[in-house]
C-alpha cells in the first residue's frame, strides 16, 4: 500500500476478505482500490477507488464491503472517489505475486509499457514458464484493464494487467 492511505486497524482484516469480484485471488486491499477506511463509533467509512473509470466491478465491490462491514456490526459508509486516478502502484506486492500465480502476468514497470506506445515490443514474461519470448495478441484481455498474450515457447495464452501510472 502507498504511505498515504489510512485503514483503521480493525477495518484492515475485513477489507483484506473481500475478493476482487474479476481476480478472486486479489483482496480488494491487495488491488489497492482501499483509499482509507476509518471509524467513528459503529460506523465505517470506507473510500475505494477503481483500476479505471467505468469499471464494472466497483459496484459489486461497494456491495460486497457493506455486506462484509454488516456482518462485523458496522453501519457501512462506502463512497467511489475518482482522484487520484488509481495506478497499479498501489497494488500490493503480494499480490502481484498471486496474479502470477494465478496465471495473470503482474503488472511490469512503467517503462514496459511506455515501450509499446513507442512501437517497441513489450517484453511481458509468461506467468507459466517464464519465457520472455512472447507476443501481443490483443490490447483486451479477459477485461479492459488486461491485455492478452501469447508465449511462443509454451504456446499458453494469458492475460497481462497491464501497468497504470
Amino acid at each position: 500500500m502507498t504511505k498515504d492511505v489510512h485503514i483503521d486497524t480493525e477495518l484492515f482484516s475485513i477489507l483484506k476478505s473481500v475478493p476482487d469480484p474479476e481476480i478472486p485471488v486479489l483482496s480488494i486491499i491487495d488491488l489497492g482500490v482501499v483509499r482509507s477506511a476509518y471509524l467513528e463509533g459503529k460506523n465505517a467509512f470506507v473510500e475505494i477507488t477503481p483500476t479505471y473509470s467505468g469499471c464494472p466491478a466497483m459496484d459489486v465491490i461497494g456491495d460486497d464491503i457493506k455486506t462484509e462491514l454488516k456482518k462485523n456490526g458496522y453501519i457501512p459508509n462506502v463512497k467511489l472517489i475518482l482522484s487520484p486516478a488509481w495506478t497499479t502502484d498501489w497494488m500490493t506486492d503480494e499480490g502481484k505475486q498471486a496474479l502470477k500465480d494465478y496465471g495473470i502476468a503482474p503488472p511490469m514497470d512503467a517503462t514496459s509499457d511506455k515501450e509499446a506506445l513507442l512501437g517497441n515490443k513489450r517484453v511481458i514474461p509468461c506467468p507459466q514458464c517464464e519465457s520472455k519470448n512472447t507476443r501481443l495478441v490483443s490490447q483486451f484481455g479477459s477485461t479492459a484493464c488486461k491485455a492478452m498474450f501469447k508465449c511462443e515457447d509454451c504456446e499458453e495464452t494469458f492475460d497481462y494487467f497491464k501497468c497504470l501510472i
